[in-house]
C-alpha cells in the first residue's frame, strides 16, 4: 500500500519538476529574440532610424546586446500601453539614463522620476493651461512667424535659395526663448552672437549623449577630459554660461520691482514667482535644468518637424498648395484689407487654425513618418511581462520606436511609408485622432506631452504665414536628406528650397 503511494508521490514530484522546467524553458524562450549588438547600431550610425526600423519589420520586440545589459525594443502599441500606462510606476528613466542626460538635460522633467518629475509637472501643467501663457505665446509665435516671412519674402524677390532647416531652427530657437526665458536670443536676425554660440553649442551637446548610449569609455573619457568628452564639456560650460546669465537678470528684474515682475508670462518668471512662495524649492541649477528641458521640448521638436513638413511639401505641390488654399478660406472673413504679413498674422486666432483640419492633418501625417522624437527609452525596474509574451528583466532597458511604429503596416496598412494627410480625416474632412499608444509622438499617459497643442499652435502659426504668402520647391529636384544622430529627428545638413510669391488665388 506504501508503494503505491510512493510511485504516486514521485510521479506528482516528476510532474511538477517537467512543468517547472518546461515553464522555465518558455520563459526563455519568451525573451525577445537577439537581433544583433551594440556593434551593428554604431555600424549603422548614419542611418540609426532606418536600420533599427528594418529590424523592426523582421522582429517586431527584439533586443540589442551590450558590454551591461539588454536593449529591449518594441513596435506593439500593446507594449507600449503597458510600458506608458499599465505599469508606468515600473518603468522610469533610471540612473543609466539620468547619468548618460545628466550634463545636459540635468534633473529636468524628462530625465528624472518620482518627487522632482511629480512637481514639474503639476508646476508645468498649470502654467501649461493658463489662458495667459496661451495668449502670450501666440503673440510671440505670430511675431517670428512675421520676422522669417520677411527674410522669406526678401530671398524670393532676390531670387534667392534659402536654408529652411537653418531658419526653422533659429526662429523657433527665439521663440522658445522668448516664452521660456522671456528673452529674445536674435538667432534668427543673427543680432547676439552669445545666442548664436549657444545654438551650436546645443546641438552639439544633444549629439553627444546620444553617442555615449552607445559608447562603454564615455565615463572614462570624461573623467580623462579627452576626445569627444572634451568637445562634450566646452559645450556644458557654454551653455550653462548662458542659461546662469539669463536666469541672474531675470532675478535682479524681480528684486527691483517685483509687482511689475509679477506681471511677466514666460516660464522662468512663473517658476522664480513660484520659488517665491517656498524659497527651498528648488535653488538656481534646478532651475537652469527646468528651462532647459523645456527649451529642447519646444525648439528641437517643432523645428524639425516643420523642416520636414516642408521637405515633404516641396514633393508635393499637391498638398502644399491644398493647405494654401484652407489657410486663406480659414482667414478671408477675418482681414479688413489687402495689408502687409502683421495684419495677416492677425487673423490667425484660435478658432481660426482651429478650423485648419487639413494643415493639422498634414503636421500629424510628418510626426508619424518623422517624430521629433525617434525613440523612447525606459529603464525596467523589476521583471516583468509584456502584454505580447516577452519577458523584460529588472535593469533592462526597453525602447518603444515612434519612428519605426510609423512605418508598419500592420498598424497603418499597405501604403504606410506613403504621406497621406487624408488618412487622419474622416468623410466631412475633420481631424479623427489615433490612440497614443499607436501614434506616440507626444509620448502617453502620465508622461504625455504637456506642449502638445503648444507645439501644434506655434507649427500651424508658422505654416500657415509660409505657405499662405509663399510657394516652396526644392532646389535641386528629387533630392534628398538624411538624418543628424541626436536625440531629436534632425536633418542632416541643409534644407534648401526656391521661393516664388503664391497668387492671390492660392495655386
Amino acid at each position: 500500500m506504501d508503494s503505491p503511494l510512493l510511485v504516486a508521490a514521485l510521479s506528482s514530484l516528476l510532474l511538477l519538476l517537467a512543468l517547472y522546467l518546461l515553464g522555465g524553458k518558455r520563459r526563455r524562450r519568451s525573451y525577445p529574440p537577439v537581433a544583433g549588438a551594440m556593434l551593428q547600431q554604431l555600424l549603422h550610425w548614419g542611418r540609426l532610424p532606418e536600420y533599427m526600423t528594418e529590424l523592426s519589420r523582421r522582429y517586431g520586440t527584439f533586443r540589442m546586446l551590450t558590454l551591461t545589459c539588454n536593449w529591449v525594443y518594441t513596435v506593439d502599441p500593446a507594449n507600449v500601453e503597458h510600458i506608458l500606462r499599465t505599469n508606468f510606476a515600473n518603468y522610469g528613466k533610471g540612473p543609466m539614463t539620468h547619468g548618460v542626460l545628466g550634463d545636459l538635460l540635468g534633473d529636468g522633467i524628462f530625465n528624472v522620476d518620482g518627487a522632482k518629475w511629480r512637481h514639474q509637472r503639476k508646476v508645468a501643467s498649470f502654467e501649461f493651461t493658463t489662458r495667459a501663457l496661451r495668449e502670450y505665446s501666440s503673440g510671440v509665435f505670430r511675431d517670428m512667424a512675421a520676422e522669417l516671412a520677411g527674410i522669406v519674402a526678401a530671398a524670393a524677390a532676390a531670387g534667392e535659395r534659402l536654408d529652411m532647416e537653418n531658419l526653422f531652427m533659429r526662429s523657433t530657437l527665439d521663440s522658445i526663448f522668448t516664452v521660456g526665458f522671456g528673452v529674445n536670443l536674435g538667432a534668427l536676425s543673427g543680432s547676439n552672437k552669445k545666442g548664436a554660440a549657444f545654438a551650436r553649442a546645443f546641438d552639439d551637446a544633444s549629439e553627444q549623449v546620444l553617442y555615449r548610449f552607445l559608447d562603454p569609455l564615455w565615463k572614462a573619457k570624461r573623467l580623462l577630459g579627452v576626445l569627444s568628452e572634451a568637445a562634450m564639456k566646452r559645450s556644458v560650460r557654454t551653455i550653462n554660461d548662458f542659461v546662469y546669465a539669463v536666469i541672474d537678470k531675470k532675478i535682479e528684474q524681480m528684486g527691483r520691482n517685483q509687482q511689475e515682475f509679477a506681471k511677466k508670462q514666460d516660464i522662468l518668471s512663473r517658476f522664480l514667482l513660484e520659488r517665491e512662495k517656498d524659497p527651498g524649492c528648488f535653488d538656481n541649477k534646478y532651475l537652469r535644468d527646468i528651462i532647459l528641458n523645456f527649451v529642447i521640448a519646444g525648439r528641437d521638436t517643432t523645428a524639425g518637424t516643420l523642416s520636414w513638413f516642408l521637405y515633404v511639401l516641396c514633393r508635393d505641390q499637391r498638398i502644399q498648395d491644398k493647405i494654401a488654399r484652407e489657410v486663406r478660406e480659414a482667414t478671408t472673413g477675418d482681414r479688413q484689407g489687402t495689408g502687409g504679413v502683421r495684419e495677416f498674422t492677425t487673423c490667425l486666432t484660435e478658432d481660426a487654425i482651429g478650423s485648419m483640419h487639413y494643415l493639422h492633418a498634414a503636421l500629424t501625417e510628418t510626426l508619424r513618418l518623422y517624430p521629433a522624437v525617434p525613440v523612447d527609452v525606459k529603464c525596467c525596474f523589476s521583471d516583468d511581462t509584456l502584454p505580447d509574451g516577452h519577458a523584460v528583466r529588472r535593469g533592462d532597458m526597453v525602447n518603444y520606436q515612434p519612428y519605426a511604429m510609423g512605418r508598419m503596416k500592420f498598424l497603418w496598412g499597405d501604403d504606410a511609408d506613403e504621406f497621406r494627410p487624408e488618412r487622419w480625416l474622416d468623410d466631412d474632412g475633420v481631424f479623427v485622432p489615433e490612440s497614443p499608444y499607436k501614434f506616440t509622438a507626444f509620448q502617453a499617459g502620465p508622461r504625455i506631452c504637456l506642449g502638445k497643442e503648444f507645439a501644434y499652435r506655434q507649427m500651424k502659426i508658422f505654416a500657415a504665414v509660409l505657405l499662405y504668402l509663399f510657394r516652396f520647391e526644392m532646389s535641386e529636384h528629387n533630392s534628398t536628406v538624411g538624418y543628424r544622430p541626436m536625440l531629436t529627428l534632425k536633418m542632416d545638413g541643409p534644407l534648401y528650397v526656391c521661393v516664388s510669391p503664391r497668387r492671390s488665388t492660392g495655386n
